[in-house]
């Protein structure tokens, strides 16, 4: 079962197999490529009596970022499994109800694997991954990634960011996310770049954990990059601050290089195709931009302000869109590219609801209130009942009715938000996205 991204691991454990490859700086846990790889044969050994089992079978996990998920994500690969990385703090019987829905054969539980039933096999012996995103729906979608789509992902990234062996790359995002696939699992054993997974997503913490262990790269969220533009602490290290994840505000990009004298870099992606824009001078995102297409990436825009994506790092496995064989897909952002192949978000494709018997686009109403003054975020829902109920929350250091009194002017009343919220910064996930669950309850 040696796929593409195993035989790219050989040669990581030829090249530097004595070399420190993870910290976990919480507990001071370090391994070498070596120790990380007898690691993971032991755990196949210790759970796996029957390794020929997990060929082809899918295996649920959600484990904390750390020296346990790679072994685990490690061992499957040599097993010929299908890794279905899930956020950590899933609770356990929400994993084995997306376990059987998945129809994946194992589910590990944290101390053993659990056969599932209604178990199907993967066909196909170079399929690796399962990403599960729920997009824009909130239903669980899962998308089926090669073994060679994986590594495609990881060296595209770390061809456009310049990150080599000799970087140290700091963890925070979730391992099993596609950001954190592409930005640090993979180029961790196909390239030998080494990982330090922080022990909290803290400004203080951050900064302890760079003084100690001096990490290079940081790919983060804004949320991260706002808490640490905000604070005293300094990350001497520090040699490439990348943001994804969700758009970066202007503001915080602008604050961060004035208090930490370095500039942050915007990097666009998605499940489906891994990474697709980068800006490489971090000029771009102090204006609101994300960059130019990456290596290896073909970035054309269509009509109605959408975005095709192509690359061998997008899922083909039920994508019916080819592009010389390679994957297709057509973003749910609405997207602007300038003659110079710029990228430049506009919001997602907005949904539509009827509002007292008039249609309303999300998306405009949305991109409407990002235009007030003082605001810095915005997410616009409806409730989930009968009557729709159109609501706003909002980063601001305004209140909602001078906010409602400056859109009266100029807004019909029924693009008008009735519900509203102001905040000092929107919920996150674990994966840096908009909490729509906690955004839904603030408002409904």
């Amino acid at each position: 079962m040696n796929g593409a991204l195993l035989q790219a691991w050989e040669k990581t454990l030829r090249r530097h197999g004595d070399e420190r490859a993870v910290v976990q700086a919480a507990d001071g846990l370090a391994v070498t490529y070596r120790e990380l790889d007898a690691r993971a044969a032991t755990w196949l050994r210790q759970f796996v009596p029957e390794p020929q089992a997990l060929i082809g079978r899918a295996v649920i996990f959600a484990t904390p970022n750390g020296v346990g998920w790679l072994e685990i994500f490690l061992g499957l690969l040599r097993a010929g499994a299908v890794a279905v990385p899930l956020d950590a703090a899933e609770p356990p019987a929400a994993q084995r109800q997306l376990g059987e829905a998945l129809r994946a054969g194992f589910w590990w539980d944290g101390t053993r694997l659990v056969t599932l039933t209604r178990a199907k096999r993967h066909r196909d012996p170079t399929i690796r991954l399962v990403k599960l995103t729920s997009g824009t729906t909130g239903r669980p979608r899962s998308l089926t990634f090669t073994d060679a789509q994986l590594l495609a992902d990881g060296r595209q990234v770390t061809a456009t960011m310049g990150i080599r062996p000799r970087d140290i790359n700091y963890g925070l995002i979730p391992l099993g996310h596609s950001y954190g696939l592409g930005n640090l699992t993979v180029p961790l054993l196909a390239q030998g770049v080494p990982l330090v997974c922080g022990s909290a997503p803290l400004p203080q913490a951050i900064a302890t954990d760079f003084a100690q262990w001096r990490p290079t790269v940081f790919p983060g969220v804004p949320a991260i990059w706002r808490a640490l533009a905000a604070s005293e602490v300094t990350l001497t290290s520090l040699r490439l601050g990348i943001s994804a994840g969700a758009p970066l505000p202007p503001d915080v990009a602008r604050d961060f290089l004035n208090r930490h004298g370095c500039r942050l870099h915007g990097f666009y992606g998605s499940s489906e195709t891994g990474g697709i824009a980068y800006d490489t001078t971090g000029q771009a995102t102090l204006a609101g931009g994300v960059g130019r297409a990456m290596r290896g990436v073909k970035a054309q825009g269509l009509r109605g302000q959408r975005l095709l994506v192509s690359s061998p790092a997008v899922f083909t496995h039920g994508n019916r869109r080819r592009v010389k064989q390679l994957g297709a897909w057509i973003m749910a952002d609405r997207a602007a590219l300038d003659k110079d192949g710029g990228l430049r978000l506009l919001g997602r494709r907005g949904t539509t609801v009827k509002i007292a018997g008039r249609r309303v686009n999300l998306a405009e109403v949305e991109a409407r209130l990002r235009r007030l003054p003082d605001v810095r975020e915005v997410w616009v829902g409806v409730n989930n009942g009968d009557d729709a109920v159109l609501g706003a929350v909002v980063v601001s250091a305004r209140p909602a009715m001078e906010l409602r009194a400056v859109l009266h002017a100029d807004t019909p009343a029924w693009k008008i938000p009735k519900k509203w919220a102001v905040v000092a910064a929107l919920p996150i996930t674990a994966r840096g996205k908009p909490d729509t669950r906690a955004l839904h309850q603030m408002l409904f």
